[in-house]
């Protein structure tokens, strides 16, 4: 049996041992060390140990725990909470204002961070007990927080943007000014569909009621000073730097948390407590992240050496598809493995595999390879809205008990179709994601 066949079996095996719930990390790890001594011998522990010592010379990563920690102190200093309600109060008189409330906040707040959990959870704790005393729908109002959250993962400074970057060999600057296109389209979507719904049929998001608004603009303008202003510097300072070619990622994200550090202190929530919980999180969240890509990297380094990459790739070029078809392909894989699968071991095991007739499609299409990655991040933040697996329905559930999970799900499968309506969107109109960079980098 060549090595090869090996390969593939270990690949099979790995997607039915997540599927019956066992750690991904670990189950990698252990595929890739015990298949790889099988077939390579002892050179499989020279593999691990020059993968590794690679992945952590990758300078791009460094800015993964500082933006994760940007993210924590904005959201434990309560940053989120003022944002939700300058524009609660500001929108109050809108016909289906909390959805509108929700996916602006969630939308600037994922300028801020790009933790999915975080975002869905702090959603769920401010948004649900409002939308439950508004009478909205369960279905609509869960799908809205749900869908909302996830943009963090999209829009930048996205964690999985930073990680994806260097595997497909594009500048993760460039990455960032193309996720911002399809970043703010889906945000739009949602919006559109929210508020189209709640003016076809009132009785799902009417306006807030009388006792719920400001007692005069003055407060609202006061509110909307006070929440937006020096939220929207932060991201500015922080974001528009990169975009500018003034800092790099790890220098933007590092001022990116000093200022959310300076913020929580000027809004008097800075102490030792929220500190220490900040870092914690931090600790926990990009321990997990740079884990599983380490396991990932290895796994995909041994899946290489044995040839079963080059075999993968050389199936899908014989099928001879029309260069459409052929990205329909991928990002049909790539939407089915993000339900089992975490989006590091997408990226960093199964991407490379497809990488080869990716990159052949794409110049067969006149295209950028930071188009085909912006895709590939869209289709991603699908995996998180995808029942049974997806996460944000259980983030929710957890804080909201009193919506059923199938209610859940029900309003998740909603802004699926908005997902691959964006995703075809992206593909039909190429300059959705590309606009930006053009302008900013020239073609």
């Amino acid at each position: 049996m060549g090595t090869e066949i090996v390969g593939l079996i270990m690949l099979a095996l790995l997607i039915g041992i997540i599927f019956l719930g066992f750690p991904i990390s670990f189950t990698l790890l252990a595929l890739a060390f015990a298949f790889g001594y099988f077939s390579l011998g002892k050179l499989v522990f020279s593999l691990a140990y020059f993968q590794t010592i690679g992945l952590m010379k990758v300078e791009e990563l460094a800015a993964v725990p500082l933006f994760i920690l940007m993210g924590f102190i904005t959201e434990q200093a309560g940053l989120m909470e003022r944002l939700f309600q300058a524009f609660r109060l500001l929108l109050a008189p809108v016909r289906g204002a909390l959805y509108l409330v929700v996916l602006l906040t969630a939308t600037v707040f994922a300028m801020a961070t790009g933790i999915v959990g975080a975002a869905v959870t702090v959603l769920g704790i401010m948004a649900a007990p409002i939308m439950i005393k508004a009478n909205y729908d369960p279905r609509l109002s869960a799908g809205t927080i749900a869908a909302g959250g996830t943009l963090g993962i999209l829009i930048p400074p996205s964690v999985m943007l930073i990680v994806m970057g260097p595997v497909m060999g594009i500048s993760v600057v460039q990455l960032y000014a193309a996720a911002f296109g399809p970043g703010f389209l889906l945000a739009g979507l949602y919006i559109l569909y929210t508020l189209g719904r709640s003016f076809l049929r009132p009785e799902l998001g009417p306006p807030m009621p009388a006792e719920e608004r400001a007692d005069s603009w003055l407060e609202v303008v006061r509110e909307v000073i006070v929440g937006m202003v020096p939220l929207a510097a932060l991201i500015g300072a922080a974001l528009g730097s990169i975009l500018a070619g003034l800092a790099t990622p790890t220098e933007a994200a590092a001022m990116g948390a000093l200022g959310a550090m300076i913020l929580a202190a000027a809004y008097r929530k800075l102490n030792w407590t929220m500190f220490t919980n900040a870092l914690l999180n931090t600790l926990v969240t990009t321990s997990l992240v740079m884990f599983l890509a380490v396991a990932s990297n290895i796994f995909g380094a041994v899946f290489a050496r044995m040839g079963s990459a080059d075999l993968i790739t050389q199936f899908l070029l014989g099928l001879e598809l029309p260069a459409w078809g052929m990205i329909a392909l991928i990002m049909a894989l790539v939407f089915l493995l993000g339900w089992p699968f975490e989006w590091p071991a997408v990226i960093l095991v199964f991407l490379p595999i497809f990488y080869p007739a990716a990159v052949e499609t794409v110049r067969a299409l006149g295209l950028d390879m930071v188009w085909f990655a912006a895709l590939i991040a869209v289709n991603l933040q699908t995996a998180f809205l995808s029942p049974p697996v997806a996460m944000s329905a259980y983030y929710l559930k957890q804080v909201v008990p009193q919506w059923s999970l199938m209610d859940i799900y029900r309003g998740m499968f909603e802004f699926m179709f908005l997902q691959v309506l964006a995703l075809a969107l992206i593909m039909i109109f190429p300059d959705i994601a590309m606009w930006l960079p053009r302008q900013l980098y020239g073609p």
